[in-house]
């Protein structure tokens, strides 16, 4: 007789997902509103930072192939004239010292000089590009070390709730006990969901800033090179 009771009170309960949600208590419904929302952005971003990162990568690329080939002649480095690229605002920064060591340079000391200028110039340009290129990540970070707590409060909450609810009604049937339960658990799941891909994606732009971060030091370095050889070979002329 009570394995029939039990099972006719689950007959008569709705566990369906739309179910849960619209008779959630309103606490948990807000858990869940602000895990849908912390989902959605952390894609949003996602998306976001997975065609800049990759777009800012390949422009770097051809600039510095560019460069390389001698075709830097034509571009117009002057403020405002820059081309959209991290390479090239990076070489930009630089720009007035290299023009100086290709006019030539007399004294050795100004050739130091120059070289000086062009690295901390260049330094606070890759700074600048990394900073850049980083924005959002935060987001991510905090969306993936959040959210599980957030689904873990509903979680408390809920369970909190089906036990006041066997207290008032004094029925520990399946019925009173299961809706409350699996709301609570729906919120613990919707916690998970937002939070391992941001947590994911968050890992993989961080490798790839960082990959982006060492291609626009070595092109620093390797155009500091070329600046310093044509500062000392101006020196010698």
């Amino acid at each position: 007789m009570e394995s029939e009771a039990i099972g006719t009170a689950a007959s008569h309960t709705d566990f369906s997902l739309m179910s849960l949600i619209f008779d959630a208590d309103p606490i948990v419904k807000l858990v869940l509103l602000s895990l849908l929302v912390a989902s959605v952005w952390s894609w949003m971003v996602i998306a976001e930072k997975t065609f800049s990162l990759g777009s800012a990568r390949k422009k770097a690329k051809k600039f510095e192939e560019a460069f390389w080939s001698g075709r830097t002649e034509d571009f117009d480095m002057r403020p405002g004239q820059v081309a959209g690229d991290a390479a090239s605002r990076v070489f930009a920064s630089a720009a007035r010292e290299w023009s100086d060591a290709k006019r030539g340079v007399p004294a050795p000391a100004e050739a130091a000089a120059i070289v000086s200028r062009a690295e901390r110039s260049m330094r606070a340009a890759v700074d600048r590009e990394i900073s850049k290129a980083g924005g959002g990540l935060g987001i991510l970070a905090t969306i993936g070390s959040a959210s599980p707590f957030i689904g873990l409060f509903g979680t408390v909450w809920g369970i909190m709730n089906a036990f006041l609810n066997i207290a008032a009604q004094q029925d520990t049937s399946l019925g009173t006990v299961a809706g409350p339960i699996a709301e609570a658990l729906f919120a613990t799941g919707m916690g998970l969901v937002a939070a391992i891909p941001a947590v994911i994606f968050y890992n993989k732009f961080t490798g790839d800033l960082t990959k982006f971060g060492d291609q626009l030091d070595t092109f620093s370095q390797d155009v500091l090179v070329r600046l310093s050889r044509r500062a000392s070979d101006a020196t010698r002329d």
